[in-house]
């Protein structure tokens, strides 16, 4: 007998992204991205370029993440029977890996600068000025997409990116007030470090939470000693077996699994097995799409998790 699959439309959707809000937002990180840039040069600030680089990991956030939005609301088609909706949380994937990229490199820069001999001295009066620019903006950029962060991983990297960035303006901006009323310049390079620190320790719970979703590990929250338990309570059904429960987006978990008939049932009597077996993975566990191949003596593994 062929597997028997299931699609329950509980509002399995991509939430509407305001696609003004987040042209704005691209275009003022755009603009602090450039102006921070030019200031760090002249001012030979590192925590300002820190905070420069960091914004424009910002534009490449947001870029992607509305890519992959409008890429996973895309119909499925017979060569993507998935459409693209693992394309948000490959997007969520680069974008916090990325911060962690930057995080290293600005860290290597800042201990060179902290233990060479040679003393940098820092325009402190316009890494204020810019950090404050930052500050404003970035603060913008997060209430344009707050509400989009909310359902997402994909938008929550993008929103993560601005919001910690507004944070680390704060710090560059107190750096910036210290080096230019008592002169210590070794305050830029500490706080670029504490900044990619910061940034390291933010992003790493999203770049491990996208890759079990890549990697198709069994999503946090699913017990499946439970769900064999439960399962195994339904009227006909001997055992499960070769179950894989993965995560296809951030709402959409699927199930599949072998079902051992206790008996050899009719047809209509098997439907109506895997029936009370979709109720009890929708409304206990949350499992709206679920694929069931119902079995009766059929010589397999009868493991719970196939091996091989």
């Amino acid at each position: 007998m062929g597997h028997t699959h299931e699609h329950s439309h509980h509002g399995h959707h991509h939430p509407e992204l305001k696609g003004k809000n987040l042209f704005l937002a691209i275009l003022l990180n755009v603009l602090i991205t450039v102006a921070q840039v030019v200031g760090a040069i002249f001012s030979h600030s590192l925590s300002l370029m820190t905070d420069a680089l960091h914004n424009l990991s910002d534009v490449m956030a947001l870029g992607l993440s509305y890519v992959a939005n409008r890429l996973a609301r895309r119909k499925p088609t017979q060569k993507q029977s998935f459409g693209y909706k693992r394309a948000e949380i490959l997007a969520a994937f680069i974008n916090a890996s990325t911060l962690l990229g930057i995080s290293l490199y600005l860290i290597i820069e800042a201990a060179e600068r902290l233990f060479t001999s040679k003393s940098v001295e820092v325009g402190g009066e316009l890494v204020m000025w810019l950090a404050g620019l930052s500050i404003v903006a970035n603060g913008l950029s997060v209430l344009l997409i707050q509400k989009d962060a909310k359902n997402s991983m994909n938008m929550r990297a993008a929103y993560l990116h601005l919001f910690s960035d507004m944070l680390t303006s704060i710090a560059v901006l107190i750096g910036g007030y210290l080096m230019s009323r008592f002169a210590w310049f070794w305050v830029d390079s500490l706080l670029s470090v504490g900044i990619a620190v910061y940034l390291i320790v933010s992003s790493w719970s999203l770049v491990v939470g996208a890759l079990r979703v890549l990697m198709q590990f069994t999503p946090k929250g699913i017990d499946l000693d439970k769900i064999t338990e439960r399962i195994g309570k339904v009227t006909g059904v001997k055992n499960i077996h070769h179950v894989h429960v993965w995560q296809l987006t951030d709402h959409e978990i699927h199930f599949e699994a072998h079902v051992d008939c206790a008996d050899d049932l009719k047809i209509s009597e098997v439907d109506k097995v895997l029936n009370e077996i979709r109720e009890i993975l929708e409304h206990d566990f949350n499992i709206h799409h679920s694929t069931l191949q119902p079995e009766f003596r059929v010589c397999d593994d009868k493991s719970l998790i196939a091996n091989g």
